[in-house]
């Protein structure tokens, strides 16, 4: 008998994957490749989506090469995606109209606080239960239809067509402008602020207010069903999953009961709950979002805390400050010293996220002295992912009936076992990474496989999972609370950097 496979491209912030995966949820092959991060202004974050569809073109069939396997022992296609990232491209000939808008971008900031004025959060947590922010998609098609000349009028006439990462790779796959699919599934959808969180269909009245057209919105679809077959780079293939790439991971995790949540670190960190079946309206700054939708079954919801900058920190201090040549050399300068030396960085470089959204705040280094060495500098660097961690779980306990009893834990970051004991240490909670850490990949793959019958259930998918690591908290919780506080005052002089320009 031939063997089947799975397989699951994961469109992401810095790249894009393509991974094969067997019965057992286990790595058969990996093919990888980076796109160029655009920043024509400060705050300002784009991608070129056509170098994003020609990278996976490529990755496809080098994944499919690297394990000896043809096309047709792919049992299904699944996608998942960096999330609020927006494309709008034209319905006729399939050419972008602008850069992808990606979902670190600042731009937008003065229509959210026009916004925040009128009509007011309220309206729009009650209807799509976000609050307004730079972070979704809808501010980004506002803002190209104010500043890119005639997209509005050609949008209205049924010229332009939106997505996030997930529907434009569909879109080509399954045939671009000779007749491709245009769809989205909810947890994508959920991020835009024009969908309605119990519905989940697109909301007329955020339509209205946005001024986006329907016509130019894909199909909203649940995570897991048979979408289409592919025509491009895999032809007759299924595409049979498509979902955030956060809830991807939730997925991936097994996080499937309420109550259990995981964290994915990467460029940023992303920590999930499972909240059930039901929203749970947060009232301490965390996202309500669909977690998952399993074909016509009801949605799962999750509570969300976003942290705009963990692995990207990383990245700085290597990159921008030339202090270590690799990522992980970080571990090892940082354990050159006993603790921070007083030392705190709070990397706000474009604002903050959960559970405090400023928009106005900036990144800063506080506690400043000539004892500080480098070594410091770095530990403050790892611990800044910690707090940050710290203040997310604060506020999902604080939101929900289920306090936190582990973390779940994913991503290139994961592979410090500093932070990952720091994390332990100011959660007081254990800390447990999984033996397959593509956790993004294997969730989109568990999705893609449900619907097409490569797995059967829920409980199959748990049963894959196993444990790689454990960190277990150590710290004198009389230390914890101290450096807490000590984080809070840095972050506390981090807000109100940016201000309004001053009218002439």
């Amino acid at each position: 008998m031939v063997e089947r496979y799975v397989m699951s491209v994961d469109q992401g912030t810095n790249s894009t994957r393509c991974i094969l995966f067997d019965h057992r949820g286990r790595l058969v092959s990996v093919a990888q490749r980076e796109h160029q991060q655009h920043f024509p202004r400060p705050g300002w974050v784009e991608h070129d989506a056509v170098e994003i569809w020609h990278n996976l073109r490529r990755v496809v069939p080098e994944a499919l090469s690297d394990a000896g396997v043809e096309p047709d022992q792919v049992a299904a296609l699944g996608l998942a995606n960096q999330r609020e990232t927006t494309v709008l491209w034209d319905r006729r000939t399939g050419a972008p109209l602008s850069r992808a808008i990606v979902w670190q971008d600042t731009r937008t900031g003065p229509l959210v606080e026009d916004l925040r004025k009128h009509p007011g959060e309220a309206f729009f947590l009650d209807r799509c239960a976000v609050p307004p922010s730079t972070y979704f998609s809808a501010l980004r098609i506002r803002w190209l239809f104010d500043h890119v000349k005639g997209v509005e009028q050609r949008a209205r006439d049924g010229e332009v067509l939106f997505g996030t990462m997930e529907s434009w790779l569909i879109w080509n796959l399954t045939g671009g402008a000779g007749g491709g699919l245009h769809l989205t599934d909810a947890t994508n959808a959920s991020r835009t602020m024009l969908m309605n969180i119990r519905t989940l269909g697109w909301d007329e009245e955020l339509l209205d207010l946005f001024g986006v057209p329907r016509p130019m919105l894909p199909e909203i679809r649940s995570s897991a069903e048979t979408y289409g077959e592919a025509r491009s780079v895999l032809p007759g293939v299924r595409i049979t999953a498509a979902l955030g790439d956060q809830q991807a991971a939730l997925f991936g995790q097994t996080c499937f009961s309420p109550g259990e949540a995981k964290c994915t670190y990467g460029t940023g960190g992303f920590l999930l709950l499972n909240t059930g079946g039901d929203p749970v309206r947060s009232r301490h700054g965390l996202l309500t979002t669909v977690a998952y939708r399993i074909g016509a079954q009801p949605p799962a919801y999750a509570l969300e805390g976003s942290i705009a900058v963990t692995g990207a920190l990383v990245q700085w201090f290597r990159d921008r400050l030339g202090l270590i040549s690799s990522a992980p050399e970080i571990e090892t300068l940082a354990r050159t010293v006993e603790d921070n030396g007083g030392c705190y960085i709070v990397p706000a470089f474009s604002g903050l996220f959960a559970p405090r959204w400023r928009s106005d705040a900036r990144g800063v280094v506080v506690g400043l002295t000539s004892y500080i060495t480098k070594g410091h500098l770095a530990r403050a660097v790892l611990e800044a992912t910690g707090w940050q961690t710290r203040e997310v779980v604060d506020a999902m306990n604080a939101d929900s009936a289920l306090p936190l009893r582990q973390l779940k834990v994913d991503g290139g970051m994961t592979a410090d076992n500093l932070l990952m004991q720091f994390v332990a240490d100011v959660l007081d909670v254990p800390v447990v990474r999984p033996m397959v850490a593509e956790t993004v990949s294997l969730g989109a793959a568990y999705a893609a496989g449900l619907a097409a019958g490569y797995w059967s259930d829920l409980e199959v998918l748990r049963r894959n999972w196993h444990r790689a690591a454990q960190w277990l908290p150590g710290m004198d919780p009389g230390h914890r609370e101290s450096e807490y506080d000590n984080w809070r005052r840095a972050v506390e002089r981090s807000l109100d950097w940016v201000r309004p320009a001053r009218s002439a």
